[in-house]
């Protein structure tokens, strides 16, 4: 999936409003100061604080909020 690059350099995350990044999947952004992924689902990113996902869950597999590793 391939975001567009003008959206994600308008992008910033909603909590701190600091810049985020692609996921080297580039299935989710990162916010590296609040240590948290927003996850890209059918390639709309999820900016909700309530959606994001902590990067040590992220890291571990988990991409949804409330679920386990897949």
């Amino acid at each position: 999936m391939a975001l567009n690059k003008e959206l994600l350099d308008i992008l910033a995350c909603p909590k701190c409003k600091a810049d985020v990044t692609l996921t080297p999947a580039e299935d989710g952004l990162t916010c590296a100061p609040c240590r948290a992924v927003y996850p890209i689902k059918e390639e709309i990113p999820i900016m909700l604080i309530e959606e994001a996902i902590p990067l040590a869950d992220w890291e571990n597999g988990v991409r949804e909020r409330g679920k386990g590793a897949h």
